[in-house]
Formats: C-alpha cells, structure tokens, sequence
C-alpha cells in the first residue's frame, strides 16, 4: 500500500457530482473528477441523454478508470419527465443502473407534495425497494420553501429524513442552510442511518446556492471533523455549482478548491485534538485584536 493509498483508507472516500460541472455535460463530469484526482462519481440522473443510459455511464466510467459511487435519482423540478411520469419507475431505474455500475446508493428526495399517492406510503415504499433491490435508498434532507416571510412546508411526509425511520439517509449542507438546520445536529440525529454526505455550502438565504465549501456559513470544516471524530465510513461527494463560472480556468479553480478542502478536513486528526468552537474563534478574535 502506498502512502497515499494508506491516508485514503483513513477517511472517506471523496466524489465529485457530475451536476457540479453543469452546464457541461456528464462526459465531462468524468473528465473533470478524472483530471483533478476525486476518487469517485456520483451520476446525476438529468436531461443530459448520457446521464439516462447505463451503457453511456459504464463507458465514461471504464474509459476515466474512476468508480461510480451513487446514483442521484431524477426527482427534482427540471427532471420530473425523465424516465417517465412514474416515481416508483424511477427508483427501480435508479436501482438497476447502481447494479450495473457497482454503486450501493442511490440518493432520492422525499416526494413533492403535490404528489400525494407517491407520498402516501414513501417510508415504508422505500425500505421494501432496499430489500428487493440490495441497493441503499439514501433520503435527502430538503427544506421549506419561502413565500415573502412564510415557510411553506412543500416535501412529504417532510424534509428533514431525521423525523423518519428510512435506513439509509443523505445530508446535503446546502440544503441545511436554506433551513436553517446544524447539520452536526442532524447528523447526531441521524447516527448510523448517516450514508451519504453531499458536500457544499449555503449562507443561510432562501436560495438553494451550493457554494464551494468553506465559503458559506455552515461551518463545513466542523462539520467534516465531526465525520471523521464519529467514525463516518459512506461517501462525502462535492454537489457545488459552477454555472457562473465564465471559464475553464474558473471552473477547474472551484471543483479544485473543493476537493482540497475535503481532503484537508477529512484528514485524520492527532488524537486528542478537538473541534474548534464559535467560543473558541471568538477568544482567538479577542486576542488577535488587542
């Protein structure tokens, strides 16, 4: 084992989301997490045809020699009309395509509210796909939609997946942003449930932002060294967006950055060093300002 293979046995393994690079294609999400060094990808189910096709998918991921982590189902607005109408559809397709490429999560939202049927029996819908299936359903945290001042609870049976009894679980810092929710909390919340982590960043306003990590307010440092300190053994994957990056340069400088901060964060700390806390940043303020 080489060295650096010794320090990635010691931390989770760190992925790149191809709707990262969007709007380049899924082609190009290989290319990039190829390129820069992540260790995985996670495929995000869209109206990129590539993304719809397991054939396409096994290529990009034989050519790069990169492994395929997860699989993000296509439940989101902008690709309700992917592989049909049908939800359930949708995650047996989800399913068959992590079969085929050797990856042991699917990530899934929680249902629309508007999609009540669907909704009705989520929870238990979702343990039975696990166990015909053999692959993790890893329900995502979401977050409540805002009207002017009003919450507007808009995801059944709710976004937090800490409320519910699903197995396999997701925790997307973004999304905790928009809701105002400590993602270290929920993480405690969620315990071994925990599966899958989409690394980003979010500064706490109604806009789902998915910022570089570490550019946010959500204390995404903490939040890694709170993985490592528990003993986190899923995959932490980069879901940021580049969609204003104007260049090339630009773009390799975010999705760079972002793999630099997971590395450094989810590095194994000497025993006995602690988290830092808002108190002790305060106490270093205080000192550095007198």
């Amino acid at each position: 084992m080489t060295r650096s293979d010794a320090a990635r046995s010691a931390r989770p393994r760190i992925g790149l989301s191809t709707s990262s690079v969007y709007p380049e294609s899924t082609a190009q999400g290989f290319a990039w997490a190829a390129e820069l060094g992540y260790e995985a990808v996670e495929v995000m189910v869209g109206i990129d045809a590539v993304s719809q096709q397991t054939t396409d998918v096994l290529q990009l991921m034989d050519h790069h020699a990169i492994p395929i982590c997860a699989i993000h189902a296509p439940c989101l607005l902008f690709t309700q009309a992917v592989w049909g109408l049908e939800p359930w559809g949708k995650l047996q397709r989800s399913a068959e395509m992590a079969q085929a490429v050797g990856a042991e999560v699917v990530v899934v939202h929680p249902p629309f509210r508007w999609q009540r049927e669907y909704a009705r029996d989520f929870v238990n819908g979702i343990a039975a796909l696990e166990e015909s299936t053999g692959v993790s359903f890893a329900v995502e945290n979401m977050y409540p939609w805002r009207a002017s001042k009003r919450r507007l609870e808009m995801y059944l049976p709710g976004w937090d997946p800490s409320g519910e009894t699903y197995a396999n679980t997701t925790i997307d810092l973004s999304h905790a942003a928009i809701a105002h929710d400590d993602p270290i909390e929920m993480a405690d919340r969620l315990g071994s449930r925990l599966r899958h982590i989409h690394l980003t960043d979010g500064s706490g306003s109604a806009k789902d932002e998915h910022l570089v990590p570490g550019r946010g307010a959500m204390g995404a440092a903490d939040f890694l060294h709170h993985l490592v300190d528990t003993g986190f053994a899923g995959e932490v994957v980069l879901e940021i967006n580049t969609r204003r990056c104007t260049t090339r340069a630009e773009r390799e400088a975010d999705l760079r950055a972002s793999l630099e901060f997971a590395r450094e964060h989810l590095a194994a700390r000497p025993a006995g060093s602690a988290r830092r806390t808002p108190e002790d940043e305060t106490a270093g303020e205080t000192i550095a300002g007198s």
